[in-house]
């Protein structure tokens, strides 16, 4: 018998009160169709009531598509998840109070998954301790709404742990692109595997449904079993989109080179022009070494693999991504995620538990708001929630660290001239703040655990030492006192060992990296 029905049919099957678990990174993966079924549901029935929706990472364009459907007032009473900005709705729904908000690190989610299907006890990791995820904290509590406690401390053995509960999901909502009538799901024009399997898993052994759409059904027996991602086992009811929303990332309708099914020449990584932003991308690329597994935040981080293309290292590392990618060229922002040529893509909680076991030699990541504790804030900023998506799990577990951003923000305009830096217009945020507004990353944890950490920017370089930030390099051209202390809301330790940056970092032509690399 066949499992095909209509997105309207699929979502008249969710209830009143049910927790919806949904999958996808960015659109990648995302049931865009049921999504947009579900809000036209609620809109004419107002019906389904207090959902609870639970996803992993970012869902959503950033505009009107992913979770953005389901912001309409009433719909949902609970959210958990990775990132909301995704999703400029439900982050707005989130930051006036109009349901209950839990923002939980990206990885830890993708496990919780695997809990729920084993109906284990919740997940047990250290991942968040020290950060707002920590209930002693705000225990991820996004907003004033949200009372419950559901992140608890654990002492197993002498240790602190955070425990990370499990519950039923009653409703599975995920894609594929092909399926059989069985409902043997295939993965096959998806650029990231993410996490379907284990959402699937979850919700058919908490008794719930799982609704997967997707591009094409095809007969029985006619998909070869080593291409099926979920078994037609584990699938209640497909749903056929149409071709629109399907994307398989933010930006891209469908490019085979993400998905691996070509292999694509790659014109030479276009030369970054000689600015602010590319003195720190190669201050961070100066931290890499031969053989590393690397993982890159957005941003100013990605810029690290230009700098190390033009150096002629890139095939000394293996670059993977949180979402599954494992090798090749990182894609662009608005694929994130993705990559062009990858050696392998891995189901998302798998990378994280890579991840979380300490799998990264290097992560460069973000520098947002950064105070004297060496605490990192980007979460949440100017009072909006944003999420930190698997921004913990990654801070926290790599071998070592780099934070990468300038030193101001909004307004900053800056040059490089005769080989020094030159701040032409300050920007108008300090990001070096007394006290950051929320902690994503704790740098009284990482100090105690000895990571070692390093947080960049274009006049400045700081390290975390146990007692604090300190300032250990400045750019030539830049006044220690004008430059930088007068734009910090606090005055970090200053090293006996002050030195100038680089000078190379800030020529046309630096050809320093390589002996670095293999040093």
């Amino acid at each position: 018998m066949s499992k095909v029905i209509s997105a309207s049919e699929a979502v008249n099957l969710i209830k009143d009160n049910d927790t919806i678990a949904v999958s996808g990174f960015g659109l990648a993966g995302v049931a865009e169709e049921l999504l947009m079924a579900l809000e036209e549901r609620y809109a004419t029935e107002a019906h389904p009531q207090g959902l609870t929706a639970m996803h992993s990472s970012a869902v959503g364009n950033r505009d009107q598509k992913g979770m953005s459907h389901l912001a309409a007032p009433g719909l949902l009473k609970r959210w958990i998840g990775g990132i909301a900005s995704a999703s400029p709705r439900i982050a707005e729904a989130i930051n006036n109070n109009e349901l209950e908000a839990y923002n939980l690190p990206q990885g830890v989610i993708t496990r919780m998954y695997h809990d729920i299907a084993t109906k284990g006890p919740g997940v047990i990791t250290k991942i968040g301790l020290g950060t707002f995820v920590d209930p002693e904290l705000e225990g991820a509590k996004m907003n004033t709404k949200t009372t419950a406690d559901i992140v608890t401390k654990l002492s197993l053995d002498g240790d602190e742990w955070l425990r990370y509960p499990t519950f039923p999901i009653n409703v599975a909502l995920t894609r594929g692109t092909y399926a059989d009538e069985a409902g043997n799901l295939t993965l096959d024009k998806e650029g990231l595997d993410m996490e379907v399997q284990a959402i699937a898993q979850a919700a058919h052994n908490s008794g719930g449904i799982v609704i997967a759409q997707v591009e094409t059904v095809t007969e029985n027996n006619t998909l070869h079993p080593k291409q099926v991602k979920v078994p037609g086992i584990l699938v209640d009811y497909l749903v056929v989109a149409q071709p629109e929303n399907q994307f398989q990332t933010e930006n891209t309708l469908y490019n085979p080179a993400f998905s691996g099914e070509v292999r694509v020449p790659l014109q030479s990584v276009p030369v970054l022009p000689l600015d602010a932003k590319k003195v720190i991308a190669r201050r961070a690329a100066m931290g890499l070494r031969s053989g590393a597994i690397l993982n890159w935040g957005v941003g100013i981080p990605v810029n690290v693999s230009a700098v190390t293309a033009e150096e002629g290292v890139s095939n000394d590392f293996v670059l993977t991504t949180e979402a599954g990618s494992v090798g090749g060229v990182p894609a662009g922002l608005k694929d994130f995620g993705h990559a062009y040529n990858s050696q392998a893509i891995v189901d998302m909680d798998a990378q994280f538990d890579f991840y979380d076991g300490g799998g990264i030699d290097l992560s460069v990541l973000g520098l947002a708001q950064t105070d004297a504790l060496g605490n990192v804030n980007v979460s949440q900023g100017i009072g909006r929630v944003a999420g930190a998506g698997g921004f913990i799990d990654i801070s926290q577990t790599a071998k070592k660290l780099v934070f990468a951003g300038t030193f101001t923000a909004a307004g900053l305009k800056e040059h490089i001239a005769d080989g020094k830096l030159v701040i032409d217009e300050e920007g108008r945020f300090t990001k070096f703040v007394a006290q950051v507004e929320q902690i994503t990353f704790s740098g009284k944890y990482a100090a105690t655990n000895q990571q070692p950490v390093i947080y960049v920017t274009e006049r400045a370089v700081f390290e975390l030492t146990a007692s604090g930030l300190m300032l250990t390099e400045i750019a030539p051209g830049v006044d220690l006192d004008k430059d930088i202390l007068a734009h910090m809301d606090f005055k970090p330790l200053i090293s006996d060992h002050l030195k100038q940056m680089d000078a190379g970092l800030f020529a046309e032509k630096w050809g320093g990296l390589s002996a670095l690399v293999n040093q």
